[in-house]
């Protein structure tokens, strides 16, 4: 279980290769919600969302003969598009595994990244198949199931502990729960007061489904949003979430959507649907908080097209 002290050994070893993305207050989302609200930017990280910090950490990580071997990733996209490029940029080779609904784009990026791409018919299958290539020898680079990986995407949390303003409350996206249970260990370990929630869409809320039953369990995935679309939750993310968090919040795709044009025209921010869940989310936590609420945001990436937000949007809103 990766604690305090693997988050930071984590931000110095990826300093070299991530961006410290900003941290910055959002007059637009206050005056939407009512109370004051400070968004962390990982939309402007590379490769436009949060995920090389845990591919890259995994990445420094690995010995000589777990490098050789290749490293195999699978990925709604942007975990895909995150080990493509940061195996290309430290020399390893890179197969990413994808169910063929993931963004096209993700898919070409990876390409042009010199990955090899596999795609699937589903986010199951894409699973099945990256276990195939790690038992035949490759190297595993899983999204959530990892310490390291965990302790990367952890980075984000020690960031906005360090460099926010006064905040009640983080609202921080979930597919896997590397994000949510990094983000939490490093908050809750600086900002001892400060609450923690996790936002899924339905058709994709996994770990919800854990933490009601009381343990990882598969769910059967419909949401559009594939970079949240984890079959289950590992035990690692699992018991980290259980213990730090303060509740997972389940909104439709269609709210999402929604908080996609929110956040375009209040915070004047691209972001894809896992980013904007958060503001249907935020509304909630502001209702139970009160007007004393000052929310964090964790506008976890920005890879989605004009095209697929406008399709979605005519067919949801």
């Amino acid at each position: 279980m990766s604690d305090l002290s693997d988050i930071e050994a984590a931000a110095q070893r990826i300093a070299p290769y991530v961006v410290r993305t900003p941290t910055v207050p959002s007059p637009g989302l206050g005056e939407l919600l009512g109370v004051p609200v400070t968004a962390k930017l990982e939309l402007l990280q590379r490769t436009g969302s949060f995920k090389p910090r845990g591919a890259t950490n995994k990445l420094l990580t690995l010995d000589r003969a777990a490098r050789d071997a290749g490293v195999v990733a699978v990925s709604g996209g942007n975990h895909a598009v995150a080990v493509a490029v940061m195996a290309r940029v430290l020399g390893v080779k890179a197969t990413v595994v994808m169910p063929r609904g993931a963004p096209r784009q993700a898919a070409e990026t990876a390409r042009a990244a010199d990955a090899t791409v596999r795609l699937t018919d589903d986010m199951d299958g894409a699973f099945a198949l990256m276990n195939q290539l790690r038992d035949e020898g490759m190297t595993l680079l899983h999204p959530f199931d990892d310490p390291t990986v965990l302790a990367g995407q952890g980075t984000v949390g020690l960031e906005m502990a360090q460099d926010a303003g006064e905040l009640t409350d983080v609202l921080v996206s979930v597919g896997g729960g590397a994000l949510l249970a990094g983000v939490a260990t490093a908050v809750r370990a600086l900002r001892p007061g400060v609450r923690i929630w996790g936002v899924e869409t339905e058709g994709a809320q996994a770990m919800s489904e854990a933490l009601a039953v009381g343990h990882p369990t598969p769910v059967r995935l419909s949401s559009l949003v594939s970079t949240l679309s984890a079959p289950a939750v590992s035990e690692l993310t699992f018991r980290r979430v259980r213990d730090l968090v303060e509740e997972v919040l389940v909104v439709s795709d269609a709210e999402a959507v929604r908080g996609t044009l929110d956040l375009a025209h209040h915070a004047k921010v691209w972001a894809e649907p896992a980013a904007g869940c958060l503001l249907p989310a935020a509304r909630r936590v502001r209702d139970r908080v009160g007007p004393g609420a000052h929310l964090g945001l964790v506008v976890c990436g920005g890879n989605v097209s004009l095209d697929d937000v406008t399709a979605w949007a005519d067919r949801l809103l």
